[in-house]
């Protein structure tokens, strides 16, 4: 990490400085904030603002139905500053007054109700509020500033500030979080670790793991202590872009910092582990967990069996869920689909009928991964009888084929070399508007062209054109290749002349389809 610089977060941070070098030279290294005053109500605003005031003390809000046309910004602020020691009163009249739609929502209004929420630790209506105003597509920088210049007015806390932080986080807005951040260090405050981990975890579900770990980097420099859900988000980051052993030293230094690592901790190191197919090291790390006193749970085992099925050993994967059973961690779901899964890629249909009868007597919902990996299996083994009885019982349970579903029932017909009957569900997919992907474009042409059905490889190569997927080299070869052995270059020719064909087949196919002797052309 010590090459990572948050690029654009450093961007814009020295965008700042430059624009407020002069100031923060003269006032150390923040702004202070300014003191703002406003001019008291008098005469007749003054006596609307106390009669106003009256009536919400008393909760007659039918006689304050009729000051609606009177109010103004100006006379709505001076309302709120009156009540804001009480929240839920300035929430209620600051509702009314949006209900009511008066002339009085200005920024400050917004700002000060924000002020009062913060304060008073009412952080879920503050969000709502944000919320609301980013809706107006509010700029940052203007949102910001209102709530500055109304900070002393309200006597506020910094709390005003990170809620806006986390609800830029929150809603994944993540330039508007970095400006945010941005703006409170020039100020001197900092947002609380529960917001910059809201932060962090909006970048890691969006994969954005870079940003996310330059954060962290940021948030050291900036002296904000992590806690241990910031280290666990910093090692799933750092597994997840493949340093693991950044990742160990994470781990390494959790107990140093006074943090004890959790079943999170060790299940991020066990998944990397899986990944990476160190099952030897997966299994000490399960060890070392139990040492520590911590339960593995369904994560850890369905993490473990994965990756044993992923190297194919099956057997270990089965010990892996005879252990989860002693231990009580019920195998759900994702427990049985991997392991359906493992003996589908190993062509054992039968186990993976097995499994899934299992499955069943225990009371475990089957899903779509469920039955596309039972369809696989016997698909894999050629056996599309048995895959068609598995489609039958999704049909049963009104659980509708997805794309995966028909790739697998293609490819199944096509290791039987049965191509119309492959391109008769490939039409069938289509109709029901699923997206075929290249790998079952490619089968299906290669199965056409071992069973000499050039018209057949053609017409799908038709269907790659309309969908606007260029084939690769290898097949075109393949398919030119057959055309000629066959003296069937006339039916490329008769391709080739079609509209927008040229746009997706490479010149090589061209050539080789326009090489052809008199006498295949005779043919």
């Amino acid at each position: 990490m010590k090459n990572c610089s948050f690029h654009r977060f450093s961007t814009e941070v020295n965008s700042i400085k430059k624009q407020a070098s002069s100031i923060v030279r003269i006032h150390s290294s923040t702004l202070p904030i300014p003191h703002r005053s406003i001019a008291d109500p008098r005469g007749y605003d003054l006596d609307f603002v106390n009669v106003a005031h009256s009536h919400l003390i008393h909760a007659d809000w039918s006689k304050l139905n009729g000051f609606i046309h009177g109010l103004n910004p100006f006379r709505t602020k001076h309302i709120l500053l009156k009540i804001q020691k009480d929240p839920i009163l300035s929430l209620e009249f600051y509702d009314w007054v949006l209900i009511h739609d008066c002339p009085s929502q200005t920024l400050e209004f917004h700002s000060i109700i924000l002020h009062i929420l913060a304060k008073a630790r009412r952080f879920r209506a503050a969000e709502s509020i944000f919320r609301k105003i980013l809706l107006l597509k509010t700029p940052t920088l203007e949102l910001f500033e209102a709530l500055i210049s109304s900070y002393r007015l309200c006597e506020s806390s910094p709390n005003v500030f990170d809620a806006l932080f986390k609800t830029y986080a929150h809603l994944k807005k993540f330039r508007c979080a970095t400006e945010t951040f941005r703006w409170m260090r020039v100020y001197g405050f900092l947002p609380t670790i529960r917001s910059c981990n809201a932060f962090m975890a909006s970048l890691l579900d969006l994969g954005r793991v870079d940003i996310a770990l330059c954060f962290y980097n940021e948030m050291g420099r900036s002296r904000i202590s992590p806690n241990l859900y910031t280290l666990n988000m910093v090692m799933l980051a750092l597994c997840g872009s493949g340093r693991l052993e950044k990742a160990l030293d994470v781990f390494g230094k959790m107990e140093s910092m006074g943090f004890s690592p959790t079943v999170s901790s060790f299940n991020t190191l066990i998944a990397a582990y899986s990944r990476k197919g160190l099952m030897s090291s997966v299994l000490k790390m399960k060890n070392e967990m139990q040492n520590k006193g911590l339960d593995p749970n369904a994560v850890t085992y369905n993490t473990i069996i994965y990756g044993f099925c992923k190297e194919g050993k099956m057997h270990e994967a089965n010990k892996i869920l005879s252990e989860m059973k002693v231990k009580e961690a019920s195998p759900n779901t994702v427990t049985y689909n991997t392991l359906i899964n493992g003996y589908s890629q190993l062509c054992n249909g039968e186990m993976c009928l097995r499994i899934y009868e299992e499955m069943m007597k225990n009371g475990v919902k089957a899903d779509i991964l469920t039955y596309n990996a039972l369809i696989l299996g016997f698909c894999n083994e050629g056996k599309t009888k048995k895959a068609a009885l598995i489609v039958k019982e999704m049909d049963r349970k009104n659980i509708a084929p997805n794309a995966s579903t028909f790739a697998a029932l293609i490819s199944g017909h096509c290791k039987r070399q049965n191509s119309e009957r492959a391109f008769e569900i490939y039409k069938a997919m289509k109709k029901s508007g699923c997206h075929p992907n290249y790998e079952t474009f490619q089968i299906l042409i290669t199965t056409f062209c071992k069973n000499k059905d050039f018209e057949g490889a053609l017409d799908v190569l038709r269907e790659l054109k309309e969908a606007w997927i260029t084939p690769d080299k290898d097949l075109l070869a393949e398919l030119s290749e057959g055309l000629h052995s066959s003296g069937k270059v006339h039916l490329a020719r008769r391709f080739l002349s079609e509209p927008d064909v040229r746009r997706l087949i490479p010149e090589p196919f061209l050539e080789v389809s326009g090489s052809s002797n008199s006498s295949q052309d005779a043919n």
